[in-house]
């Protein structure tokens, strides 16, 4: 389905008022706060780094067989449509409708991910659309200075250290919308809980289907931590690498890059300045022939008649675009 004018409901997303009439705060910036987002780092970010090590090194003492990399290869899809289809296109800019078990269901799988609560994940990514590669973008590469120390300042950055302490969004700002969903709360709340079942339900499997204590830690360390490992830093490439090297189809005012070479392996996010010229588009290709699993599996939910309201720009949409000024900055007013 094609909703010709849906830009501005998208837009209308970043630009929620306080109902007191007074300014509200965008940002919280507290030691408090940064001490759990360096927990979560380490957790998170640091660890997994060290459970693929010991994985890759057990290789050495028994290699894994079919079953470690099949439990990995679907906790790595499932997690990976988790952030993609459901952190991203549903949630932070709802480019469809679906049943609610089945956003849900693809929260929980996008908080096996480890990349952070879906209202903070989706506050975060909100404000990086209204910055967009200027002052107050939480991940930009391209604000670290110029000349290529500048840019490999901006890399570490945008993929890497900006998690280890950065002013939190005001979630009550950024995503008024799903603080009213009380399921989608209690999922948030429930954070770290989905974080361990993302590491015991491989574990369980593969204990079973191997009948081995090994199976259980190799399910562990390949559908847990090898898992983790890999999806991140496929989502983490969004940041650093699609913001600073690629192609561009049409006029931004940030620095998005499509990267068709990543998007087999980030769920067709990868088209990422197709996505940041058509934030509202549920189709990150916007075309038939380039690799998009995120927007295949909303075609498949609509299909099965579990998805609605499917938003897709049309190619006059698409023509325009490429002859237009620079998209105007969201007002934060």
């Amino acid at each position: 389905m094609l909703y010709p004018e849906h830009e501005e409901l998208h837009q209308a997303l970043f630009t929620s008022h306080d109902p007191t009439g007074e300014k509200r705060k965008k940002v919280l910036d507290h030691a408090y706060l940064h001490r759990l987002q360096r927990n979560h780092f380490i957790l998170f970010d640091v660890l997994p780094f060290f459970g693929t090590l010991l994985a890759i090194g057990l290789l050495w003492v028994r290699p894994i067989g079919m079953v470690e990399i099949g439990i990995a290869l679907l906790m790595w899809i499932l997690t990976g449509f988790g952030i993609s289809v459901g952190y991203h296109r549903l949630l932070s800019h709802v480019t469809f409708t679906t049943a609610p078990w089945i956003r849900g269901l693809l929260a929980i799988f996008g908080s096996m991910a480890g990349q952070g609560a879906p209202i903070s994940w989706v506050a975060i990514h909100r404000r990086h659309h209204e910055f967009g590669d200027s002052e107050g973008d939480l991940h930009s590469p391209n604000l670290s200075g110029g000349g290529f120390m500048g840019k490999v300042r901006g890399f570490v950055h945008s993929h890497l250290t900006w998690m280890v302490a950065h002013p939190y969004p005001n979630v009550v700002h950024y995503v008024p919308d799903l603080l009213r969903d009380k399921t989608l709360m209690r999922i948030s709340r429930h954070y770290y809980g989905w974080i361990a079942l993302g590491f015991v339900l491989p574990a369980a499997l593969c204990g079973i289907l191997t009948a081995s204590w090994w199976g259980v830690l190799t399910g562990a360390l390949w559908g847990g931590f090898v898992r983790m490992f890999v999806l991140e830093h496929g989502i983490w490439a969004l940041n650093s690498i699609c913001h600073l090297t690629g192609t561009r189809r049409f006029k931004t005012r940030d620095h998005s890059r499509n990267n068709g070479w990543l998007a087999p392996f980030t769920f067709g996010e990868a088209w990422h300045h197709n996505h940041h010229a058509f934030p509202y588009s549920a189709s990150f290709g916007l075309a038939w022939y380039r690799i998009d699993p995120g927007y295949w599996l909303i075609s498949l939910l609509v299909a099965l008649g579990l998805a609605d309201e499917v938003k897709v720009p049309n190619q006059k949409q698409i023509s325009a675009r490429l002859d237009t000024a620079p998209l105007s900055p969201v007002s934060s007013k």
